[in-house]
């Protein structure tokens, strides 16, 4: 992104030899990426957490396996559908808007989730899922390029990452 139209002109202006922007770049880091892995951790433990629930929702909901992927997969349909829309939208309206729309959005279809009856209900909750939490990841990444400069990017990127296999070590405990 154009460090002309970053939000944080200070932050986008530090240099590798200046100081003052290294420690403001730190601050940001310290303040920004707790919350985004912490919301990372748990959007991708609710899109994997559904094949421990395949354990037993299979026969309460009276679905055979070909019913279970075709909508384990259908969520992504609806991810990659929406993920470009989404992050227009959010580049719009600003990204802490729209990541907050996507994350409400995204609890309330998968809260939402408890009430599925039968097949037609889990396929249709599984791409509703998809839609709702359509750009988010994107959607952080685009509004880290907000933050953090060039030379910033791949480490902030690379520690935002560390949420996956954070869900790997939470995933099987909590999910079990």
């Amino acid at each position: 992104m154009n460090e002309a139209v970053n939000t944080a002109g200070a932050v986008g202006a530090a240099t590798a030899a200046d100081p003052a922007g290294d420690a403001i770049l730190a601050r940001v880091r310290m303040r920004l990426l707790p919350l985004l892995v912490l919301l990372f951790v748990v959007s991708y433990l609710d899109r994997v957490n559904v094949s421990f629930a395949k354990l037993t929702m299979n026969a309460a909901l009276g679905i055979d396996d070909t019913v279970y992927a075709l909508a384990a997969g259908i969520f992504f349909i609806g991810y990659f559908i929406f993920e470009v829309p989404s992050n227009l939208i959010l580049q719009r309206v600003g990204a802490r808007r729209w990541i907050a729309r996507i994350m409400l959005t995204w609890g309330l279809v998968s809260g939402a989730t408890a009430f599925v009856t039968g097949a037609n209900s889990f396929i249709a909750m599984r791409f509703l899922l998809g839609i709702a939490e359509a750009g988010f990841f994107p959607g952080v990444l685009l509004y880290l390029t907000y933050w953090f400069p060039d030379r910033e990017r791949a480490r902030v990127i690379g520690l935002f990452m560390v949420a996956v296999p954070l869900t790997g070590v939470v995933r099987s405990p909590l999910s079990g």
